[in-house]
């Protein structure tokens, strides 16, 4: 299993990687993508991390699960492979980025350009077993993906998060709100998109912020 990781990130997480828990969680994902299909690619498991180098982030957009069908995950939550259809979730996304920006909606779902801009697109659990949604939490990612972000509030400011829906939120309780913008909303899925998200103007929020800091905005 060929897994790459930005070195910025790997120098960060090293203690991580020396827990036993990611010992476990390693044996796991190795025996998993031998023996049964799993996404992402193994070269891309940790593409969040690796597209976006821990001093460069300024927005971090949490999900829970890769996507579990065929062509679809490459390591960024909300995010698929040029060519396969845009998933529901993300269609709500682009609808709030046009009544927010004004932006035209994509044709294409693969948001790997705004991870090349320091939007670090983290799924809490970074692998699962193809069409088994959930197969792969709560064997060590959650652990491993708390401790990032956990390293970004102790160690940057001015970074704006984008929590959407109740799990994201609890994922982010604890970052300091002093010394970022957290952005809360419902999730972007169909089932809760209306009762908050579409509307909740995120995108130029964290755009005036950031530049209110002297950073960069997204080109979202």
């Amino acid at each position: 299993m060929q897994v790459r990781i930005d070195e910025t990130w790997r120098e960060v997480l090293q203690p991580e990687f020396d827990k036993p828990y990611f010992e476990l969680l390693t044996s796991f994902v190795r025996h998993a993508y031998r023996t049964t299909t799993c996404y992402p690619p193994a070269r891309l498991i940790f593409n969040a991390f690796d597209s976006c180098p821990f001093d460069r982030v300024r927005v971090v957009i949490i999900g829970q699960d890769p996507y579990h069908e065929i062509n679809q995950a490459h390591g960024l939550c909300f995010s698929v492979n040029d060519g396969v259809a845009i998933p529901p979730s993300l269609e709500n996304i682009y609808k709030e980025l046009n009544r927010d920006l004004g932006k035209p909606i994509p044709s294409s779902g693969n948001l790997q350009h705004w991870a090349n801009q320091g939007v670090l697109l983290l799924n809490a659990t970074l692998t699962v077993e193809a069409h088994r949604a959930g197969s792969h939490q709560n064997k060590g990612w959650e652990e491993l993906t708390d401790a990032a972000i956990r390293a970004l509030n102790e160690r940057r400011e001015h970074i704006v998060y984008m929590l959407w829906g109740s799990y994201a939120q609890r994922k982010g309780q604890y970052i300091d709100r002093r010394r970022n913008l957290v952005l809360t909303a419902p999730h972007p899925s169909p089932l809760s998109a209306y009762r908050g998200f579409i509307g909740c103007g995120h995108f130029s929020m964290a755009n005036n912020y950031l530049s209110q800091h002297g950073l960069q905005p997204i080109d979202w």
